[in-house]
């Protein structure tokens, strides 16, 4: 009988080891251990005392043209000074690498590794930190475009919303609110001055557990699988909501929110009308992760992607929205 096809495998890291010692001419001894399968299928490779990242990218989430595309900013970023996690060449001098896994062909890319820990507590001094990091790549990325998504409400709002009323009924009151947010954040977008609201390539996935730092304090960023084209304000949203939640405590968030925000001033300003929408950014990348997570059901989220899962997520972005006194009304969506 032959082979039943799936929609998802996980490779074999004793076989990835020894494909990547021929493919990179690595070291006999070098070791291969799976240590996530996320949205991408991350390994952790060994050789001697050198650590790299090879990831294989989940059947058809991404094309190759935009896996080249994230390399080459990678590339970019890293000839800029930034610190980031970027791609390893092989022994032909070629960064992108295909495997033609059960469920069709995979890309891969060997990635080098970021010294350090993730710290989920940040300090004001780490928050300082990782503010200037993101205005040195801000001032690398700004105006440059990447040949990926555009980044706008109907992508990051309009969309989620699409991606989650598969599995989740309408007629929740969550589903609801992420409708009329969209309409709030068109809103809001819109009657900006656009002029003033700064354009690039962004991260978008800004947060600690995309950081390694070592103790010295030297911060790694990686995780680029989300970059692509918007504002620059999502990403100073994102990581400033991500900051809110891992602070009970709102006057030490308030601490280090300014700390973040000195630190990205000391290498460029963020225009006044930005400041007024980093919670409207924070929001709408909040909702656009809910979109992912169901856009990925089939062989990532569907173990916990539930209508009380929504209300719990949902919830979190009311602690957000309630702080920022942002009025969502749902009563007018039936």
């Amino acid at each position: 009988m032959s082979t039943f096809p799936v929609i998802d495998s996980t490779l074999s890291p004793v076989h990835l080891a020894a494909w990547l010692i021929e493919k990179y001419n690595l070291h006999f001894h070098t070791s291969c251990r799976l240590f996530r399968t996320n949205m991408n299928h991350t390994y952790i490779v060994s050789e001697q005392e050198k650590k790299y990242i090879l990831r294989i990218y989940s059947y058809n989430r991404r094309s190759e043209t935009e896996i080249t595309e994230e390399l080459r900013l990678l590339n970019l970023l890293k000839a800029s000074g930034i610190h980031v996690s970027y791609p390893i060449a092989d022994k032909n001098n070629n960064l992108l690498q295909k495997i033609d896994a059960p469920e069709g062909m995979r890309h891969v890319v060997l990635f080098s590794f970021g010294e350090g820990h993730k710290i989920r507590n940040l300090t004001q001094e780490l928050s300082y930190s990782i503010g200037s990091l993101l205005a040195n790549m801000h001032t690398v990325t700004l105006h440059q475009p990447i040949n990926r998504i555009q980044y706008n409400i109907d992508s990051l709002v309009a969309k989620a919303y699409q991606q989650a009323k598969l599995y989740i009924s309408e007629s929740l009151e969550e589903m609801k609110f992420i409708q009329a947010s969209a309409e709030v954040l068109h809103a809001v977008f819109e009657a900006s001055a656009a002029p003033d609201i700064r354009r690039g390539i962004v991260h978008l996935d800004v947060w600690y557990d995309n950081m390694s730092i070592t103790d010295a304090g030297k911060i790694t960023l990686f995780d680029f699988d989300n970059c692509g084209n918007g504002w620059l304000v999502l990403d100073i949203g994102y990581f400033c909501m991500q900051l809110f939640y891992t602070q009970p405590d709102k006057k030490e968030y308030e601490c280090k929110l300014q700390s973040f925000l000195d630190g990205y001033r000391t290498i460029t300003s963020i225009p006044e009308e930005e400041i007024q929408l980093i919670p409207y950014a924070g929001l709408a990348i909040w909702i656009y992760y809910l979109g992912v997570q169901a856009e990925r059901f089939d062989n990532f989220s569907n173990i916990f992607f539930t209508e009380n899962y929504v209300k719990m997520y949902i919830g979190k972005v009311k602690e957000w929205v309630n702080y920022h006194h942002i009025n969502i009304h749902t009563a007018a969506i039936c």
